[in-house]
C-alpha cells in the first residue's frame, strides 16, 4: 500500500509586491535582489488570515480528489506562523471546512514542514490507521519580518497550498529521507514570547527572523543533494529516472547548485520563486499545485519533493504520480 497525492491545491494573498515596489520604501533594488536570490517579487497578506488561505487551498485539493470535508480522517496543518498559538491552524481549518470527523494538529519543520506532514499521513496510511488525510503547509511570515533588515525581508512571502493523500496499490510514495540538526539551529532563528510573569523585571521586545545567508546557503547545497541521492536510491531508482524535482523555494542559486551536483539540467527544476519568494512551509506544496494544474505531471512520473530551513532540518520523498 502506497500514499498517493488525489488533488492539490493553492492561495497566494491578493497583494503583489514587486522588487521595485520594496525599493520605494528601503534601500534596495531589483537588480541587488535579483542577482542575489531569482526573487522578483512575493505576495504579502493585508486582509487575509492564514486559516483563510489554507481553507482555500485545501478546499480545491478536496475538489479535485472528489472529497468532502466530512469524510476525511485528519489533517496535518505545516506552519511556522499560525494566526493563534492556540488552538492550532489544523484545527481553525477544521471548523473552517466543517471537517467534523477529522483529527487535527500541527507539525513545524520550518520550511521542511510540508514534507514532514506528508511523511507522517504516509506512515497514518501504511498502517490502515487512516484512509483520507489532508495536508496543508501555509505561512504568514510578513508578521514576523524584520522590515528594516533588507538582507531578510526581500525573501519571504505568504500563501499556502494543500494536498488530499490516501491510499492507493500502484502509485505514490516510494521513498521519504528526513533529517535535523539542532546544534546549527541558530543561524536561522526566531525567538518566542519570553518570560514574563510577575518575577521577571523589565519588558521584553519582539523578536523578528534572522539569518545567516551564507551558513543556510553552505547547509542546504551540501545536504539538499545529499538527501535526494539517498531517498532516489532508496525508491530503487536512479537520478535519470526522475522527471522533476520540486524543491524548497528558497534562493535559485541554491537550486542551481543542486542540479549542478546532480547533474541534471535546471528543465527538470520547475520555479516559482520569481513570483513568490519564499514561503517556508508552503513553498513546495504551493509549487506542487503549479505544475499540477499546469499539465506538466503526467501518471506513472517519478517526482521528487524536497525541502530543507530553519531547524536546521531536512526531508526529501520520492513519489510516483
Amino acid at each position: 500500500m502506497r500514499t498517493r497525492i488525489f488533488g492539490t491545491g493553492s492561495a497566494l494573498p491578493k497583494r503583489k509586491v514587486s522588487n521595485d515596489d520594496l525599493s520605494k520604501i528601503m534601500d534596495t533594488s531589483d537588480d541587488w535582489i535579483k542577482s542575489r536570490t531569482g526573487i522578483g517579487a512575493r505576495h504579502l497578506a493585508v486582509e487575509e488570515s492564514l486559516t483563510e488561505l489554507t481553507a482555500k487551498a485545501a478546499s480545491q485539493a478536496l475538489e479535485e480528489a472528489g472529497i468532502l470535508p466530512e469524510e476525511l480522517d485528519m489533517i496535518l496543518g505545516a506552519t511556522l506562523s499560525p494566526d493563534k498559538i492556540l488552538p492550532s491552524l489544523s484545527c481553525e481549518l477544521q471548523r473552517e471546512l466543517g471537517a467534523v470527523n477529522a483529527v487535527a494538529f500541527d507539525i513545524n519543520a520550518a520550511c521542511s514542514g510540508f514534507l514532514f506532514a506528508l511523511q507522517t499521513a504516509d506512515v497514518y496510511i501504511r498502517c490502515g490507521q487512516y484512509q483520507k488525510i489532508l495536508v496543508v503547509g501555509g505561512e504568514i511570515l510578513s508578521k514576523m519580518m524584520d522590515w528594516n533588515d533588507r538582507a531578510t525581508c526581500v525573501l519571504f512571502g505568504d500563501g499556502a497550498g494543500a494536498a488530499v493523500v490516501g491510499p492507493d496499490e500502484a502509485y505514490g510514495v516510494l521513498s521519504s529521507i528526513q533529517g535535523s540538526n539542532g546544534a546549527k539551529g541558530d543561524v536561522l532563528l526566531c525567538e518566542n514570547r519570553e518570560n514574563n510573569n510577575p518575577y521577571v523585571e523589565g519588558k521584553k521586545s519582539l523578536s523578528y527572523v534572522s539569518m545567516n545567508g551564507q551558513e543556510v546557503y553552505k547547509f542546504a547545497v551540501r545536504t539538499v543533494p545529499n538527501a535526494v541521492l539517498k531517498a532516489v536510491r532508496q525508491a530503487g531508482l536512479t537520478i535519470e529516472d526522475i522527471d522533476l524535482f520540486l524543491l524548497h523555494q528558497a534562493n535559485i542559486r541554491i537550486i542551481e547548485s543542486v542540479s549542478k551536483r546532480l547533474k541534471v539540467p535546471m528543465a527538470k527544476f520547475p520555479t516559482n520563486l520569481e513570483e513568490c519568494g519564499n514561503i517556508s512551509a508552503g513553498s513546495v506544496p504551493i509549487l506542487l499545485d503549479y505544475v499540477n494544474q499546469n499539465g506538466m505531471l503526467q501518471r506513472g512520473n517519478h517526482i521528487v519533493l524536497a525541502g530543507f530551513g530553519a531547524g536546521l532540518t531536512w526531508g526529501a520523498s520520492v513519489l510516483s504520480w
